[in-house]
């Protein structure tokens, strides 16, 4: 069997947006996953590994390097890349380059949560944050809701008018508060340690998509935005004890395990929109989803060679 190589470029070309929460939706149809992560340590550099068997879909072994001294070497910090194996043999089918998958599975992750909670004729969309994330999360949801006004808020506000002017038709808000009540659907992608939107701020018809928060001792939201949402997420398995967003609040009793009420393994169980309620999704990501878009790359790239 020889080995396929996708660059990034290669496969961006191949990809839409809707089609990819498809295939994650198709992928959450098939047998659970399993996942297992480990890590490597040389100083401050990391080797992360992050590993997904999914019973008839394959296996993916997602290795990251995160070297922080490389941007004075004029080389990215974060490099890797995605080994796809066959599910019946085990033998290598392709190597999926690393960007192209972390930004289509991230962005995709929480596209799929807001394409069954949020209100399809959603006409303002807030970003909180202005990073590689945000950019992408810009690219996706336009992609389902192309007559919203999308607007990003960031702390340092030229970072947020530097990735506006990166997009044609994307605002700056200036202030956070007036910012999120005006939003249909507000999308959170900070390294935030406290919470950034406070429940209190919230109204029916809202759609709350956490993507940042990905550490213990990280949360985007506060517990009153919890006690107030229906609360949904991506995994079970990544979000409950790994995530300061659920684990912070699970553990000093301001939000209960049922509280969640379904993750992307029982999507039947994802609400459709209704105004008078405000919807939470927490994307966590995981193996299983760099899986499932590693394997939608391959298929697009075997269907057109």
């Amino acid at each position: 069997m020889s080995l396929t190589q996708i660059g990034f470029d290669e496969g961006e070309a191949l990809l839409e947006w809707v089609a990819l929460t498809d295939a994650l939706a198709e992928g959450h149809r098939r047998p659970k996953a399993e996942v297992g992560d480990t890590f490597l340590y040389r100083g401050n550099d990391t080797l992360l590994s992050r590993s997904a068997w999914i019973d008839g879909l394959g296996i993916a072994v997602k290795t990251a390097m995160i070297f922080p001294d490389n941007p004075t070497r004029e080389v990215p910090m974060i490099n890797g890349a995605v080994s796809l194996f066959d599910d019946a043999t085990g033998q290598p089918e392709a190597l999926v380059d690393f960007h192209l998958v972390t930004k289509w599975k991230t962005a995709g992750d929480s596209l799929l949560g807001a394409r069954r909670l949020a209100n399809p004729n959603a006409k303002e969309i807030l970003i909180v944050g202005a990073g590689t994330v945000a950019a992408s999360l810009i690219e996706a949801f336009s992609a389902v809701w192309g007559d919203a006004q999308i607007r990003v808020w960031n702390r340092t506000i030229a970072k947020a008018e530097m990735l506006a002017t990166a997009y044609p038709g994307v605002a700056v808000a200036p202030d956070l508060e007036p910012a999120v009540t005006a939003a249909d659907i507000i999308l959170t992608s900070t390294m935030s340690t406290e919470p950034v939107i406070q429940g209190a701020w919230l109204r029916p018809g809202q759609h709350l998509n956490m993507i940042g928060a990905y550490r213990p001792d990280m949360r985007e939201a506060d517990d009153l935005a919890l006690s107030r949402a229906r609360i949904y997420c991506d995994s079970f398995d990544t979000t409950l004890d790994h995530i300061g967003e659920f684990k912070i609040p699970l553990a000093s009793g301001a939000l209960q395990r049922a509280d969640v009420l379904a993750d992307f393994y029982a999507l039947d169980r994802f609400e459709r929109f209704d105004p008078e309620a405000i919807t939470l999704f927490k994307n966590g990501g995981g193996a299983h989803l760099d899986l499932m878009t590693s394997r939608h790359v391959l298929d697009l790239w075997t269907q057109q060679t």
